[in-house]
């Protein structure tokens, strides 16, 4: 019985992976011809796509790069969950945050009745209820961080009711 070497039975170039690999650090083992094609090691090939929050993280890290929360402009940043809704402004020189708005706060909670999320009537109002306390300390001019997701429905709806009660971005 001969003996086939490891790169007889194995070719140094995969069709399949799209890359070549070196594959004569592999032990073969005596198998007879019947069973030879059963013999070849199993390669688990993975995707290298990303999840959606990884793809969100991604953007909101590339955004951080350029938008900085200063005591004169604070970054008023929006964060979306299945559930509810958070803004928060933050002046990132301090690391404190000045004013918070959720859907976690009893006023706004017990005035909207929603099982399924918040609808862009409760994005509105929260960023009403921000834009009020922020304007109570103060506060006039913030930048807009939109946390990497897409300045689109209630992330827009919170960014024009804040603009509409006299927040300036």
């Amino acid at each position: 019985m001969t003996m086939a070497s490891p790169t007889a039975l194995f070719p140094r170039t995969n069709p399949y992976l799209g890359f070549s690999q070196n594959l004569s650090s592999f032990a073969v083992s005596p198998v007879s011809p019947a069973r030879a094609r059963h013999a070849l090691p199993f390669l688990t090939i993975e995707s290298s796509t990303r999840t959606r929050r990884e793809d969100r993280t991604a953007r909101h890290t590339r955004v951080r790069k350029k938008i900085e929360g200063t005591p004169e402009r604070p970054r008023m940043c929006v964060y979306r969950s299945n559930n509810h809704l958070y803004v928060q402004v933050i002046d990132d020189s301090k690391m404190h945050t000045l004013a918070a708005a959720s859907t976690m706060q009893k006023s706004i909670s017990e005035e909207f009745n929603y099982s399924s999320g918040p609808t862009l009537e409760v994005a509105q109002k929260i960023g009403e209820a921000i834009a009020k306390s922020c304007l109570e300390k103060g506060i006039t001019k913030v930048a807009f961080d939109r946390g990497g997701y897409p300045y689109h429905g209630r992330v827009k709806a919170i960014a024009d009711a804040a603009r509409e009660h006299g927040l300036d971005f």
